[in-house]
């Protein structure tokens, strides 16, 4: 004999009602907002990003820009640059090893494997001050951004961030030829 369904539904109720669920009623959905949810989906963590290997491809010029989650360093090279190594670690000057002070409370040693120089010792990479190469006054997480020298087809950048916080490391093709690592680390956790 088969039960009708006015009473299956009944039991499951019955259960529910036991066990403190309402079949009445869906749970409450979790509150939404900035605060509730992932901070703008920002999965990175702040682990080294390192890819590839040395390029013939020359830095350009750096710059950085404020979005909504993160601040963002962008290093333009002409031509197509394919390794970086990006980490929360000490900033030092490329052939002299001189320790570079950065404001903040974490340390981003950006390495470029690309030179900012031609083949013939050219520069093509001169900011007007080292120890302040991008303006980033203002923003909501980097402190300073620091050159610190190209020497034998390497560059390294220092990035002073307020905390370390998540980050992230990534190539972009183009304009035209060129190409940019970009390096965002996010306002919060």
């Amino acid at each position: 004999m088969r039960k009708p369904l006015a009473a299956a539904g009944t039991f499951a109720l019955a259960i529910g009602l036991a066990t403190g669920l309402s079949a009445a009623a869906p749970p409450p959905a979790a509150a939404s907002g900035p605060y509730n949810d992932p901070y703008c989906g920002i999965t990175w963590g702040s682990l080294t990003k390192s890819a590839g290997t040395y390029s013939g491809a020359q830095i350009t010029n750096a710059r950085a820009g404020r979005h909504s989650c993160f601040d963002r360093m962008v290093i333009d090279l002409r031509g197509k640059v394919s390794g970086f190594d990006v980490r929360y670690a000490s900033v030092y000057r490329e052939g002299s090893g001189q320790y570079v002070p950065l404001s903040g409370a974490g340390d981003i040693r950006i390495v470029v494997r690309s030179a900012a120089y031609t083949s013939w010792g050219s520069p093509t990479y001169t900011p007007a001050s080292w120890a302040n190469a991008v303006n980033v006054r203002g923003f909501d997480t980097y402190r300073q951004v620091a050159y610190a020298g190209s020497f034998e087809g390497q560059t390294t950048f220092g990035l002073g961030v307020r905390a370390r916080l998540p980050m992230r490391a990534f190539i972009l093709d183009g304009p035209g030829t060129g190409s940019r690592l970009v390096v965002d680390v996010a306002h919060r956790w």
